[in-house]
């Protein structure tokens, strides 16, 4: 008789949502430890993306061994007034053993609407026949509102269309977006209380930096101090293990200074949040699908790393936070789109162009956010179960 136990199965989906993907849970349909936050809930994650990997693969799981493609999703039916559902989000990270839960993933969240609605969490009477249904979301790890407008064709989520979204294959579905109040009024949109601010990186140098929270909390950066051009592809950052080192360093004393650690260790286990992105005013560019962008294509280019590494598309939390800082006078995103108070900007990234509309406005000096939106789309890859070895909490 074998002393190994058999692998157990746990009902999942598999779905892709704007640029990433990751593996969706109903909350109820995991094991009862697991439907608590804890050690063996991360454990059984880590277990199903395939991580800690020392090959950095994920070969032995669900996960793509990139920041796009490492990650899970847990959904319930909402505790708050007035929403249909909870979204979890948990960012796996590939050669560590933890689990982020400090942020949210704004592409996902486009596949969220459809799982929720396909998994029964959300009321009836709120998807129609035909049309939009309008799928409030309480995203649970940042406790803001997001409001994902689904396509419905004869009462099924309609996933196939003709709508293209830049660093994705294939057309699909448009999902359109909204991001509502993504800085409550009682927070500090610019933790430093600075539109501007001189980022001193112990070894590096000094930078001029935004630091704001929006979305996801977002250090940018001018991409010609930093030796830049902010057209750069993924190949001229990635392969280069100390432009990383150097990327991270100043993500952690960016993030002493929003205050969100207390020390420049902290940031190893806080890899997810926040993020480090780079600007420059529109040029022209080849996209990494060999598509050609012109300045005329866009208001600025914009460069961001995930995960320690530059996405190969853009962040959807991060767009958030690029409309926002936009759409404010002299950031240094506002600076790089041209100025003035624009209501959406069309910004350049590696896989191609994104256009981001954000509403703010200035109360009594203090700079406020009504709505981000964007459009993405969002498709189911594979459901069923997935299995993991029965000891893997061990």
């Amino acid at each position: 008789m074998s002393q190994f136990l058999p692998q157990i199965k746990v009902p999942a989906t598999y779905m892709r949502g704007g640029t990433s993907k990751g593996v969706f849970f109903n909350l109820e349909d995991l094991p009862p430890e697991a439907q608590v936050a804890g050690a063996y809930r991360d454990a059984l994650l880590l277990r199903v993306i395939g991580s800690p990997d020392p090959y950095g693969k994920q070969t032995d799981g669900m996960g793509g061994a990139t920041s796009s493609t490492s990650k899970t999703v847990i959904l319930s039916k909402s505790e708050q007034t007035d929403h249909h559902v909870d979204y979890l989000f948990g960012q796996v990270a590939i050669d560590k053993p933890f689990v982020d839960w400090s942020g949210n993933c704004g592409n996902l969240t486009a596949a969220v609407g459809a799982f929720a609605i396909n998994s029964g969490l959300v009321p009836s009477d709120v998807v129609p026949e035909n049309g939009i249904a309008q799928v409030k979301i309480w995203q649970a790890n940042i406790k803001k509102t997001i409001i994902a407008n689904v396509p419905i064709t004869n009462g099924q989520v309609q996933e196939t269309g003709d709508f293209e979204l830049d660093g994705v294959t294939f057309p699909a579905a448009e999902v359109g977006v909204e991001f509502v109040a993504p800085v409550d009024p009682s927070e500090a949109m610019f933790p430093t209380g600075n539109l501007v601010d001189d980022l001193d990186v112990e070894g590096i140098g000094t930078f001029k930096a935004t630091m704001i929270n929006a979305g996801i909390p977002t250090i940018f950066l001018n991409a010609d101090e930093i030796g830049y051009q902010g057209t750069e592809l993924q190949e001229a950052i990635n392969g280069d293990e100390k432009v990383l080192e150097k990327f991270e360093t100043i993500r952690a004393y960016g993030a002493l200074k929003m205050g969100l650690i207390s020390s420049i260790e902290e940031a190893k286990t806080r890899q997810h949040t926040p993020k480090v992105a780079f600007v420059s005013p529109a040029q022209g560019y080849t996209a990494s699908s060999g598509k050609e962008i012109t300045t005329s294509d866009i208001d600025l280019n914009v460069r961001a790393l995930s995960m320690g590494k530059l996405h190969h598309a853009m962040m959807g939390t991060a767009a958030v936070a690029i409309g926002t800082a936009a759409a404010i006078p002299q950031t240094l995103v506002n600076l790089a789109a041209g100025g003035g108070q624009p209501s959406s900007v069309t910004f350049g990234h590696p896989s191609g162009t994104l256009k981001v509309g954000a509403l703010a406005n200035n109360d009594s000096g203090a700079w406020q956010v009504e709505k981000v939106s964007m459009s993405r789309s969002a498709r189911v890859l594979m459901e069923g179960w997935v299995r993991v070895p029965a000891d893997f909490a061990k």
